[in-house]
């Protein structure tokens, strides 16, 4: 409790001089609280942010994340050691593959997306359906972001065998973005703990900061 109320001050201080209206708030309590007291808190914000101090933390990091997340219909930026936390990214690459997580999280981004330079939307392996991804993969979530004034390129990627987080993180870094924006835990929360999948795999190790939704 000391060291929470010491570091509530050194909060306070920083941010005394940079905002007219602030909150700080604190809590201890036990381990299996803690998503819960995470929630109660993003319910009632327009967005949560993770640095790397609690990124790497395995034992409170997830727990946080997944307070963060589920049940809150609110959005998650995690910023992982060395990246420079923005809300005005100047390149944006958007993971799409046309569900839901990944439309709530386009929503949800999109003043960063219509004030950024270039905005890529990045799918792996996409197929032309009348469903899904329709006839011309990329082009409906494309013609979306251009009619709320973003700059939209649609990169369709080939896995080539690769873990599709793999080749987006490195389609990022190959195009110079300052943020990745992504759905989040597409498939169900228990399958999601037991097997991992995409958002764990790269909320794991994101090599820039990440935009989530779910």
């Amino acid at each position: 409790m000391a060291n929470l109320e010491k570091i509530s001050r050194e909060i306070h201080k920083q941010l005394r001089g940079r905002w007219r209206c602030y909150e700080v708030d604190i809590e201890h309590c036990d381990k299996a609280s803690v998503g819960d007291a995470v929630r109660q808190r993003a319910l009632c914000t327009d967005l949560t942010i993770i640095g790397p101090g609690l990124l790497n933390d395995t034992r409170l990091g997830p727990l946080v994340i997944n307070g963060s997340l589920f049940d809150t219909g609110k959005p998650l930026l995690v910023v992982p050691e060395g990246a420079e936390a923005t809300l005005s990214p100047r390149r944006v690459l958007v993971g799409w593959d046309s569900r839901v997580e990944a439309s709530r999280s386009v929503r949800e981004a999109l003043d960063l997306l219509a004030g950024a330079e270039e905005v890529r939307v990045a799918l792996v392996d996409p197929e032309a359906t009348c469903s899904g991804s329709g006839a011309e993969p990329g082009a409906d979530i494309a013609a979306y972001l251009t009619r709320h004034g973003a700059r939209v390129l649609v990169d369709r990627l080939p896995s080539a065998g690769k873990p599709v987080p793999t080749v987006l993180a490195q389609h990022a870094i190959d195009t110079c973005a300052n943020m990745i924006v992504m759905g989040a835990y597409g498939s169900r929360r228990m399958r999601e703990r037991l097997f991992g999948g995409v958002t764990r795999w790269i909320v794991g190790k994101p090599p820039l900061p990440l935009f989530l939704a779910r």
